[in-house]
């Protein structure tokens, strides 16, 4: 059964919107311009969707020298580039790990006045060198929480989705899980017993399943939050105290990876590893 590669996903600033591309480069620490930008508190750590839900309604476009965010409840919008100058630094934290970022002090009053609070914009430069957990892989990762790539298959959502619909509950979309690369084709699940994929040239190591929160509870176009799909999810999903949906993964280089390029698995020898 031929498998390959649906959709790009990029999402330049950490819990805030994304936006579609055809093709995209790997860099040393994920998809290029992916989740290098992050919203922090005063003390420089960071905030998600986990606490303000209404981030999912800040959409991102890309313009011609960088990207705009738009508050889809207002219609207010701020351009940002791409990267900002790196002279100067601040240190920042997602969950236990500290690096250094540079404070994008002028974009702070617009995301203050959209998210409701002080915050403050920060960006991450080449210069900052953040580690994955290396009990599982050995790469440098953006802002993301845990790994440079989300890899999702369509076919596990179809499956949730059946069983969704048979508890008269909607569907939810694919944005839901905010992945990185989407796989069609294949059976429900498959990504489980995968240890290795070629997407085109690009061979990528599936390292850990992802373990979700709140945010797949939450509209990624109003904010609104309910108990689906999380609670349906974890009455077959779960193990230990995890509910498992999609999976990190880190490059072995770069290159480039396109949509419809066919996806070559390598499954793993130890099934035992699933239960990571």
């Amino acid at each position: 059964m031929s498998i390959s590669l649906a959709s790009i996903h990029i999402y330049p600033i950490k819990s805030l919107g994304g936006f579609e591309v055809d093709q995209a480069k790997l860099t040393d620490r994920g998809l290029q311009h992916d989740r290098r930008w992050m919203i922090t508190d005063e003390n420089g750590i960071f905030i998600s969707q986990r606490e303000i839900p209404a981030m999912a309604c800040l959409h991102i476009v890309q313009v011609t020298d960088g990207f705009q965010v738009i508050d889809t409840r207002n219609g207010d919008r701020i351009e940002m580039p791409w990267q900002i100058d790196t002279s100067g630094s601040m240190r920042v934290q997602v969950w236990s790990q500290q690096m250094n970022a540079v404070h994008h002090a002028e974009a702070d009053p617009w995301f203050s006045k959209a998210m409701g609070r002080p915050v403050q914009v920060v960006y991450m430069p080449d210069e900052s060198k953040r580690r994955t957990d290396g009990r599982y892989a050995k790469s440098l990762n953006s802002f993301s929480d845990g790994f440079p790539y989300l890899i999702a298959s369509q076919a596990s959502l179809d499956d949730l989705n059946d069983k969704l619909q048979a508890k008269g509950e909607a569907h939810v979309p694919m944005d839901r899980f905010r992945p990185n690369l989407v796989i069609a084709g294949g059976s429900a699940f498959q990504e489980d017993h995968w240890k290795k994929i070629s997407i085109g040239a690009v061979t990528f190591e599936l390292v850990k399943p992802c373990a979700r929160c709140v945010i797949v509870t939450t509209d990624q176009q109003s904010g609104a939050r309910s108990k689906e799909p999380l609670c349906t999810l974890a009455s077959y999903r779960s193990r230990g105290n995890n509910v498992l949906f999609a999976m990190n993964a880190v490059a072995e280089g770069t290159g480039v990876v396109r949509v419809g390029d066919a996806v070559i698995a390598d499954p793993k020898m130890d099934m035992a590893a699933d239960q990571q």
